[in-house]
């Protein structure tokens, strides 16, 4: 089994959990998340982390009510909120725990996890189940891009702001299949950039390029590359936006002689994602790591007993 034998069919797995998710939005599943108005925080670890960066800046800018997002271990226990929503793959992780049990009976919380059978759902007060997005390997892909899209639905559904379920899809089918650009694949400094929700898209991509592949990385807000950053730019490097770029941004990191890279055609930042996941299994296949099983980690960080 090569190194990399269960995440390769994970990634291509989400056009269709996107789809799935997607439905949950509609149903039952929806009426369990924010309702518009409320004061909500959202927190997770790691990739969970920056979904949850991304959500809370789609639901505050679609008007639905103050969103704010934190790392678990970083949650501001003297705010006020009218709901928290923990995202936590594995349902075990020791700071997600940590806060649902210190929230319990004091504020509304929902889990939104792939495997029923842990913690989690005894210690929140309601909780989402995405098990059919579920991963076998330990870096994190389609489970946090599904959690992702079924936020998306229901704050588009929630505030009547457009989402072409059938354009994301496409796009992510696209995105699964089309081959990398070879130019990139002997580059050795990726740097990743995003505008609004799309900054936490950014960070996820450098996340996903350092756990899978141990690849040197950056993530960065679009307009702060500018003011520093860009100075790393050069042949050997990548600056790749998520998203829609800055005026003027693209000709800037040319000039330095390194590559640019977006969705110019215009394809949903989520789907463009996609082409980050596999290009960071690439390289770690390239050089000889066991993608599914980084160095160092394991699919829940547990520090302590909760």
């Amino acid at each position: 089994m090569s190194g990399s034998a269960y995440v390769e069919a994970e990634i291509a797995s989400q056009p269709g959990t996107w789809r799935r998710a997607a439905a949950l939005a509609a149903g039952p599943t929806g009426s369990l998340l924010p309702k518009k108005g409320e004061r909500v925080a959202v927190v997770g670890c790691g990739t969970s982390l920056y979904m949850a960066q991304a959500y809370a800046v789609l639901r505050e800018e679609a008007g639905l009510g103050d969103t704010d997002a934190f790392a678990a271990s970083e949650f501001p226990f003297g705010r006020a909120y009218d709901r928290v929503v923990a995202l936590s793959r594995s349902g075990t992780t020791t700071e997600v725990l940590e806060l649902l049990q210190r929230l319990k009976g004091r504020t509304p919380t929902v889990a939104v996890i792939a495997d029923p059978n842990t913690p989690a759902p005894e210690l929140a007060e309601a909780t989402i189940v995405l098990d059919f997005a579920d991963e076998r390997s330990v870096v994190q892909t389609r489970f946090a891009t599904t959690a992702l899209t079924l936020f998306r639905a229901h704050v588009a559904a929630q505030s009547g702001t457009a989402f072409d379920l059938e354009k994301i899809v496409a796009d992510a089918e696209r995105c699964v299949t089309e081959p990398l650009p070879e130019a990139i694949l002997d580059k050795t400094q990726f740097a990743f950039l995003g505008r609004g929700w799309t900054i936490g898209l950014a960070n996820e991509a450098g996340l996903k390029m350092t756990e899978a592949s141990l690849t040197w990385t950056q993530s960065y807000p679009a307009m702060e590359y500018r003011h520093g950053p860009i100075s790393i730019a050069s042949p050997g490097t990548v600056t790749w936006m998520l998203g829609t770029a800055p005026r003027g941004l693209a000709e800037q990191v040319q000039a330095t002689g390194g590559q640019w890279l977006d969705p110019a055609d215009g394809r949903d930042p989520l789907a463009e994602l996609i082409r980050v996941q596999r290009l960071a299994v690439a390289l770690g296949g390239r050089k000889g790591l066991e993608v599914d099983n980084p160095r160092n980690l394991t699919r829940s960080i547990i520090l302590s007993e909760v």
